[in-house]
């Protein structure tokens, strides 16, 4: 492990040649948020609502803060245009030992966990097209991982242009399925719903929900160094992201709400198979089944794109192994983070179900995200910091995305006290070894 003065001038070999524009970077954003919570998650807020006008409330809600949450990393990413996203807000904010907690939550439990949870949703759904037990379908979602980070390794315009591909598969489908049910013959549905108020406390968990399938916005601020014009690319590519995705979410869930009776939607536990059954007949399943592939496949291939940049940053900033800074000589690629962000990753996947890890990734990423919404606060009384972009209606915009944040935190905690426990504890954990690094750190250079 090495040290540097965090002023210390050092050319960062992934921003010498910055390939994603503006194109790949919404691409990015769209790609890692849609993955496969919508295609389920809209049952969850429906057990809270109990109209269909609750149901629009709460996920137009859940918009709004993810897009508040995107205006405060795009003024965020304009101040600091550098390859680690959040991880460097934090540093900047904050300390090295903040940006480390959240590399070092990230590499054990959030992002290694959400990768992991979406290969074993991707090998799922595989499972409805090649006859596979639980042992191959542990196979399929390890051989995921593995396969995306060898197309990644291989260049990030690979990697980019994977994402691009899928992406837009992914919008067309989620076009069709929404078509599809603008010319269905419409029936009783959504008006035989029971109806009722709409509690305070209703409304907060039904939000919370919805934010859920709005997770990974924040990824695309990773790739800075490897942007062209990160400054103002980043920004605009979450900004237009975020709207497509909610706009996309809009769609899906007002067909839903269309095809099946509010009752229905909100026992099911596969909405969007139930819905294409309606509308396909038989063959729904296996149409939402290939859906749901795309999707899954997209989302899988931007998050593992993004990670190893956090890693890369921080072993260039003396907080990890040297090692994890290594560009390959050719690709330009953090290949040794790419390899073991997929170790671990396939080692989630291969020992814990769906609902384990993403219990675990939803806790601690937000209780960071409200720590970045008022580090943005703090840094704004800094004369040295210098955004290109300004949050609007400030600061007004991070301070309700602040509240949000920590009303998930508390939802998490309150509904997982157990589980909120592990996800705290992994972060915890990172205290000591921080500062037993440093330690060294300081031995090495005295």
């Amino acid at each position: 492990m090495r040290s540097m003065p965090a002023d210390t001038p050092v050319s960062d070999p992934l921003a010498q040649r910055p390939s994603l524009r503006l194109t790949h970077a919404t691409a990015m954003v769209v790609g890692t948020i849609i993955g496969a919570s919508i295609f389920v998650q809209p049952s969850e807020i429906t057990r809270e609502m109990p109209s269909v006008s609750g149901v629009v409330a709460a996920w137009i809600g859940a918009g709004l803060l993810t897009i508040a949450g995107a205006l405060v990393s795009a003024e965020l990413a304009s101040a600091f245009p550098e390859t680690g996203g959040v991880y460097v807000f934090l540093k900047e904010a904050y300390s090295p030992m903040v940006g480390f907690l959240w590399g070092w939550a990230m590499l054990w439990s959030m992002h290694s966990g959400i990768i992991a949870a979406i290969a074993v949703v991707f090998a799922r759904y595989l499972a409805v097209f090649v006859p596979l037990g639980e042992m191959g379908m542990r196979v399929a979602a390890v051989g995921l991982i593995v396969a995306l980070s060898a197309v990644n390794i291989a260049g990030v315009r690979y990697g980019g242009r994977v994402q691009n591909l899928f992406t837009a598969a992914k919008l067309a489908a989620i076009l069709a399925l929404v078509a599809a049910g603008l010319m269905w013959s419409a029936g009783p549905a959504a008006t035989s719903a029971a109806s009722g108020s709409v509690s305070i406390r209703g409304l907060i968990l039904a939000v919370a929900a919805g934010l859920f399938a709005y997770g990974g916005w924040h990824m695309v601020t990773y790739t800075a160094g490897e942007t062209v014009d990160a400054a103002r690319t980043i920004p605009r590519a979450l900004l237009a992201g975020t709207i497509i995705v909610t706009v996309c979410y809009a769609g899906l869930n007002a067909i839903y709400l269309r095809v099946l009776p509010l009752d229905a939607v909100r026992a099911s536990t596969h909405v969007a198979a139930d819905a294409a059954q309606a509308l396909f007949g038989a063959g729904g399943a296996k149409l939402i089944a290939g859906l749901v592939l795309i999707s899954t496949f997209g989302a899988a291939n931007g998050i593992i794109l993004v990670g190893p940049r956090v890693y890369y940053s921080m072993a260039r900033d003396g907080l990890l192994f040297d090692w994890l800074g290594a560009v390959h000589p050719v690709t330009r690629t953090p290949h040794v983070a790419l390899i073991a962000q997929a170790v671990i990753a396939s080692a989630l996947a291969a020992t814990n179900t769906y609902g384990t890890l993403f219990a675990r990734v939803v806790y601690t990423e937000w209780i960071f995200f409200a720590a970045m919404a008022w580090g943005l606060i703090r840094l704004r009384r800094r004369r040295t910091y210098q955004p290109t972009y300004r949050v609007p209606a400030y600061p007004l915009v991070p301070a309700l995305f602040i509240a949000a944040s920590l009303v998930i935190v508390g939802t998490q905690v309150a509904a997982s006290p157990a589980g909120s426990a592990v996800g705290l504890g992994l972060v915890l954990l990172g205290l000591p070894v921080y500062f037993l690094w440093s330690r060294h750190a300081r031995h090495r250079l005295s």
